[in-house]
């Protein structure tokens, strides 16, 4: 009886741990097609609590476990707020863990998570000494950090008491002088005056400098060009502000695939058709270059992918769901020694696919495990109305009666907030989320776990080898 509760405990923390990881994966807090903001954000803040308050040392582990910014933002905050329950054994495993990812995040993810610190009162000697080595660690750099995010530096200067380097403390106070030293601080103090000085400052700069001296916006973006990051050309040519005239000059090969995919699904379909070349040969070197990054070699491969009307996502997550299930069909394509896709409705080019018609996965489904594949990846959010639990039936049969061999993976790109997990589309194969493209090989590797077939056990040793994997990056001797 002893022995069959211990199982039975185990059970649920590793259900426990995979549900959170699934949604660490996946959700970002923000609308999804069928889910409001507040719903995707008052269950990941409870899961959040509740993993945080049972697991702590896993809880603090699962920073290095590929889960997304916004979750590893989340949980440094948590983790801060709470110092005092950390057990003395694991404060140090626990601090560097924080520290590492911190210096890990996008800046202007880093700098959120420092001001949330502050607008939170979160102030404890650890939380001060954390604000105070990133600062410092972003010596080289912070010229820069103290012009593109003067109000998060200076905010969180004053809250843990910092010495700021240099003519950084008379920048951001408004202590200027007649002339600075510094050439980037003496272009904005420039810009602060004059209209003309603006376009010699980063984009995101210069944008509240152009709405202070009211410049037109169409007169702004259109001299503003050369100051502007991949990323923002990226941005600014998916949303609805970008004349469609008037083309930003975008480098599409050193742009991410998820991001790529999302830019060449912004564009109408006659434009698609005329760039067919251009934007392939983007997608197929940056399905490569992904491929560099993080290794992944299959055999023969099917992919299920869902371009329902759902995969339009929602305003926050403009076609996210499509976008991904796109950049997977060509990071497969690139990964596999055989490959075939079949699309919910079918398509004769991928990219010219658009979100239509209700969810039938059964279908190519039934197409897909017809090729006899070794691996087969579904993509869609699970939500199958045509017939509902079509693909569900075709996948207990044919794990029970026909082949049990052949590999089946779910991915789903959206958090399920009823639940507090991605929704599944049969327990006879494992659900992982998936947020990016990029992620696909963390997630293969993270899905062994999802099928209930491996042991709590396995899975502490699994968060144990990526937490030394993660810190071997920051210090190479760290664990010899």
């Amino acid at each position: 009886m002893a022995s069959t509760w211990t199982e039975r405990q185990q059970q649920v923390e590793r259900e426990d741990l995979v549900m959170f990881i699934n949604a660490c994966l996946s959700c970002t807090g923000q609308r999804e097609f069928y889910d409001e903001a507040w719903g995707q954000k008052l269950s990941l803040d409870f899961l959040h609590d509740y993993i945080l308050g049972n697991y702590r040392l896993l809880y603090a582990r699962t920073l290095a476990a590929g889960i997304n910014h916004f979750n590893q933002g989340q949980i440094i905050l948590k983790l801060l707020a709470t110092g005092k329950q950390t057990l003395p054994e694991h404060r140090q495993e626990e601090g560097t863990l924080i520290a590492s990812t911190l210096n890990a995040l996008p800046p202007q993810r880093a700098w959120k998570v420092l001001e949330q610190i502050r607008k939170r009162r979160i102030n404890n000697r650890r939380a001060r000494a954390i604000a105070r080595d990133y600062i410092a660690q972003r010596h080289q750099r912070l010229d820069f950090d103290a012009v593109k995010y003067r109000s998060k530096v200076s905010g969180i200067a004053t809250h843990n008491h910092l010495k700021l380097p240099g003519e950084v403390g008379s920048f951001l106070f408004r202590d200027w002088p007649q002339q600075f030293e510094t050439e980037l601080f003496e272009k904005f103090r420039k810009a602060y005056y004059s209209q003309d000085a603006i376009y010699a400052l980063p984009f995101t700069v210069a944008e509240g400098l152009a709405a202070k001296h009211q410049i037109p916006r169409d007169r702004f973006l259109a001299r503003i060009e050369a100051q502007m990051t991949q990323a923002e050309k990226v941005r600014m040519q998916q949303s609805t502000e970008c004349d469609r005239n008037s083309k930003l000059t975008v480098d599409l090969k050193h742009t991410p695939i998820t991001k790529l995919a999302l830019y060449c699904l912004s564009l109408p379909i006659k434009d698609r058709q005329a760039r067919h070349t251009e934007l392939t040969q983007a997608l197929q070197q940056s399905a490569q270059a992904a491929l560099h990054r993080a290794p992944l070699r299959l055999g023969k491969v099917a992919a299920v992918l869902d371009c329902s009307y759902s995969s339009s996502g929602s305003n926050e997550k403009r076609r996210r769901p499509l976008g991904v299930a796109l950049a997977i069909h060509y990071l497969l394509q690139a990964a596999s020694n055989q490959y075939q896709a079949f699309w919910t409705l079918p398509i004769s080019d991928p990219l010219l696919v658009q979100p239509r018609g209700q969810t039938d996965l059964a279908t190519p489904l039934l197409d897909a495990l017809a090729t006899h594949p070794d691996v087969v990846v579904i993509l869609s959010d699970g939500w199958e109305n045509d017939p509902p639990n079509g693909a569900a039936e075709v996948l207990r049969v044919f794990r029970r009666r026909l082949d049990p061999s052949v590999s089946i993976l779910h991915c789903n790109p959206v958090f399920n907030a009823d639940d507090f997990s991605v929704r599944n589309l049969s327990s006879a194969v494992p659900t992982v989320g998936l947020r990016d493209a990029e992620d696909l090989p963390t997630v293969l590797g993270f899905a062994q776990f999802a099928d209930g077939k491996s042991s709590l056990g396995d899975l502490e040793q699994y968060l144990k080898v990526r937490v030394q994997q993660f810190l071997s990056k920051f210090d190479p001797n760290h664990g010899s």
